[in-house]
């Protein structure tokens, strides 16, 4: 079996890959005081380092220690010099200390690389792996799309759009925030959405697969101060988001006409989102595989270890 480890922002997560495919994961959310719209990295690395001995325990319940082959871990946000945050130092620090203990390789990815490999995992086109594609990486802290080219044996990506300011993810929130719902907002906006009958959008601009989400935020306190049902605010935020990724998509596959398109991270376990973006050549995976999760890391480690 291949250990992962991702400790990211608000999720603590541990995964268990087997050669046959199957995985077991166990994941827990940090807790955001209510009203808060995130959490310092001090707060964050804390309540990792404070999750991760019960979840290896549910883990591990089942399982036998002595067949872990190798440890994978996210050790930084993305794959380009110069990316850090605290929170993953709890994650690889136990990751490698395991790794030691056991006499085991370990392994240290981006969590952009995780999200990615688990999206094809789930969706069973890890065949991707080696050839060029297009994927989004949607999220609380990032809007990106990528251009992902085979690199050694895995894979780099580039940005090549995306928000130049606030992230999807941060819109979602400050919507949820605005309409008092749990935070992080995502699955409550999405619900909360599906009971709008109208589902009015804002035409974002783009430009050179580039767009701002501050001005559509504007419109959405906009709307609301207008008398608009919390539903219909929802629905307003949530489609304009995903038909502004629609039409970058859209250009961006102009520029790689045979490219898949590969749809990661929280956001893009969104249903209008998915909804509004499928065709033929995009790949989406089940919800639990979008949102933060070790599986991805565990998975390229699987693959690096044949």
């Amino acid at each position: 079996m291949i250990l992962g480890l991702d400790t990211s922002n608000y999720t603590t997560s541990a995964a268990l890959v087997d050669p046959s495919g199957c995985r077991k994961d166990v994941r827990r959310l940090l807790t955001v005081p209510e009203g808060a719209l995130g959490l310092r990295q001090s707060d964050a690395l804390f309540q990792h380092v404070k999750n991760l001995p019960p979840i290896l325990e549910e883990l591990f319940s089942d399982r036998q220690r002595g067949e872990i082959r190798a440890v994978a871990a996210s050790t930084r946000p993305r794959e380009v010099e110069g990316s850090y945050m605290p929170c993953f130092l709890a994650g690889e620090g136990c990751g490698r200390s395991i790794a030691a203990s056991l006499g085991v390789p370990f392994y240290a990815y981006s969590h952009q690389q995780g999200h990615i490999a688990a999206v094809l995992s789930d969706a069973g086109r890890l065949d991707l792996i080696g050839r060029r594609f297009l994927a989004w990486h949607l999220s609380g802290g990032t809007t990106e799309l990528l251009l992902v080219e085979p690199k050694d044996d895995l894979f780099t990506a580039r940005r090549i759009g995306g928000t130049s300011d606030i992230s999807a993810g941060q819109l979602i929130d400050r919507t949820g925030q605005h309409l008092k719902l749990p935070f992080p907002s995502g699955k409550a906006l999405d619900a909360l959405a599906a009971q709008a009958e109208d589902k009015p959008f804002f035409r974002v601009k783009t430009a050179e697969l580039s767009f701002s989400f501050s001005g559509l935020e504007n419109k959405m306190h906009a709307l609301s101060d207008s008398g608009a049902a919390p539903e219909t605010v929802a629905a307003f935020v949530l489609r304009s988001v995903a038909e502004a990724v629609r039409r970058v998509t859209n250009e961006a596959k102009q520029l790689y006409p045979d490219a898949a398109v590969v749809f990661s991270g929280g956001v893009a376990s969104n249903t209008l989102l998915r909804t509004v973006c499928a065709s033929p050549d995009t790949i989406f995976a089940a919800p639990a595989c979008s949102t933060d999760n070790a599986i991805g890391v565990a998975v390229l480690a699987q693959l690096r270890e044949g």
